[in-house]
């Protein structure tokens, strides 16, 4: 049975100012565009969010890949999770340095399927091994990044966002069904300014920054990662679809509800449930996404 596809991307959410948000957005319909192309043209639901979510790792405007933000010791370290919602299976990679692309490490965990978790110096190890690309840590730095920490290890802070004055998330993601009907997800971030050396959010935690079940939904979150960790929200969604039957929208909106009502939690997610249906919802000001609609036009959008 062909499927109509459906992809949508993010890249973070937060109290953004409209020049910032414009910015952004500027940067997604070109990924949307290739994205697409992909599934138009048959290619797999998992393919395609690892591709899109290289992309914007690739873009030093996001949060992720190049443009991350530093540790508390001055250090790029990368998260990143991708899973396939046809047999759940997913790969995933926590406080790796030096990789160009998590997400493609974190993808190459998931095809090797013996696990789904590597970390530091083994994922670094293993990456070797499958021939992805390693690149010095200058390559990560920007100017803007590098006076974040500056200021951040001044006033001896934990910065939850990548702007010292505006709270801005800026994990990245991508959800998709293709046209057999798989659905897949993906998610990527360098985590908080100046976070404590050996923290790890929620992008890499399955079920947590990301899920993916063919019988429910695929869903991409962004946000406070203790929070998200804490209520298990990817999976938390997944489960009100399937349990609640109700649309992706519906259950964005009861996922983030239950978010803040149980940690008071800062953040945003992408849904998209079996039938295609793509939903959005968040805590904050604005949340950067972008989509593919019914009728193949790419929209973006960084308020409710």
């Amino acid at each position: 049975m062909k499927h109509r596809y459906t992809l949508m991307i993010h890249g973070g959410c937060g109290e953004l100012t409209n020049s910032e948000a414009e910015e952004k957005l500027f940067h997604l319909p070109n990924i949307l565009q290739k994205g697409k192309t992909m599934l138009a043209a048959g290619k797999s639901a998992i393919s395609v969010v690892e591709c899109c979510v290289s992309l914007l790792e690739n873009d030093p405007l996001f949060n992720a890949g190049r443009g991350s933000v530093l540790n508390e010791k001055g250090i790029v370290d990368l998260d990143a999770g991708i899973m396939d919602g046809k047999d759940l299976s997913a790969g995933a990679v926590a406080g790796i340095q030096n990789i160009k692309n998590p997400i493609k490490l974190a993808y190459a965990v998931m095809k090797q399927n013996n696990y789904v978790m590597l970390i530091g110096d083994g994922a670094a190890e293993f990456a070797k091994a499958e021939g992805i690309k390693f690149v010095p840590q200058k390559y990560f730095l920007t100017k803007e990044r590098i006076q974040q920490w500056k200021t951040a290890k001044m006033k001896n802070q934990q910065l939850l966002d990548h702007s010292i004055i505006n709270r801005k998330y800026g994990t990245v993601g991508a959800i998709a069904m293709d046209r057999q009907g798989n659905l897949a997800a993906a998610t990527s971030t360098g985590g908080i300014v100046n976070k404590r050396f050996g923290r790890v959010g929620d992008s890499p935690i399955i079920g947590a920054g990301v899920y993916a079940d063919n019988e429910t939904c695929a869903v991409s979150a962004t946000g406070y990662g203790e929070q998200f960790i804490r209520t298990v929200l990817s999976k938390t969604i997944s489960d009100i679809i399937r349990y609640e039957k109700i649309s992706a929208q519906k259950a964005a909106e009861m996922g983030i509800k239950y978010l803040v009502q149980k940690v008071q939690g800062k953040g945003g997610v992408i849904v998209v449930d079996q039938k295609g249906r793509i939903g959005c919802a968040f805590s904050t000001t604005k949340m950067l996404r972008g989509w593919i609609d019914h009728r193949g036009k790419i929209i973006c959008r960084d308020e409710k």
